[in-house]
């Protein structure tokens, strides 16, 4: 038997309920859990949550690559990575080798 409309959303609003409570003692423990690690490594928020130039550290910040290509006609460069300009596109990129 299948149940009517107005059951469904009563279990959909029991099951939402539930859903509430559970994601609320999930996120309690996890925050326990994670003040206990900030007291076991005395970490300080800049720790945690960097800001500045040290949380920009690693491959987010955009290193710049030596060319391995460049067109001698106009003297434009390419580094081999991304999209290939038209230049260089369906041609022997040997030939453009730095």
């Amino acid at each position: 038997m299948t149940a009517s409309y107005q059951d469904l959303l009563k279990q959909r609003e029991a099951l939402e309920q539930q859903i509430t409570e559970a994601r609320r003692r999930e996120m309690a423990q996890a925050v326990a859990q994670v003040r206990e690690l900030i007291a076991a490594f005395d970490l300080t928020q800049q720790d945690v949550f960097p800001v500045g130039r040290a949380a920009r550290t690693g491959a987010a910040t955009g290193v710049k690559v030596a060319p391995k290509y460049r067109d001698p006609a106009t003297g434009q460069t390419w580094t081999g990575r991304g999209k290939p300009p038209k230049w260089i596109q369906n041609q022997n990129r040997q030939d453009f080798a730095i």
